[in-house]
């Protein structure tokens, strides 16, 4: 039998909203991976830490703060320095312009308001499928 999917979804900062995470978090659950939340207000650190304990293959970071492009980059960095080959994908309110210099520190996908789940969803699927 294959291993699951381990996603991370997180969320780095300062910002209390979690409905988008949660709405993720779910729907990769009832895709059949196995999902870990964070829950609130981690660091970057906490967040690489946790995923490097929980051994996951996808890290889902949340923000609607503004602060993803600080937050982002540094998870991104904390990623590369821990030799981490795992996928990283971004959502929250990121305004258009900011999408290629986080895309160039390595978040593989930025999925914003109005980002159908089911595509949320299968670009995991597609990229992670031959984890296992």
């Amino acid at each position: 039998m294959a291993r699951k999917i381990r996603v991370l979804i997180a969320k780095p900062g300062l910002d209390g909203h979690d409905r988008g995470a949660k709405v993720v978090a779910r729907a990769l659950r009832d895709a059949g991976m196995e999902v870990i939340y964070t829950g609130l207000h981690q660091s970057p650190e906490q967040i690489v830490q946790t995923a490097l304990q929980e051994d996951v293959d996808a890290i889902g970071l949340s923000s609607l703060s503004g602060a993803h492009d600080v937050l982002f980059p540094r998870v991104m960095e904390l990623v590369k320095k821990n030799r981490m080959k795992v996928l990283v994908t971004a959502g929250g309110i990121i305004p258009e312009e900011d999408i290629p210099a986080l895309k160039k520190c390595g978040i593989a996908a930025v999925f914003g308001p109005g980002t159908p789940i089911d595509d949320i969803v299968k670009f995991h699927k597609e990229r992670l499928s031959q984890k296992g």
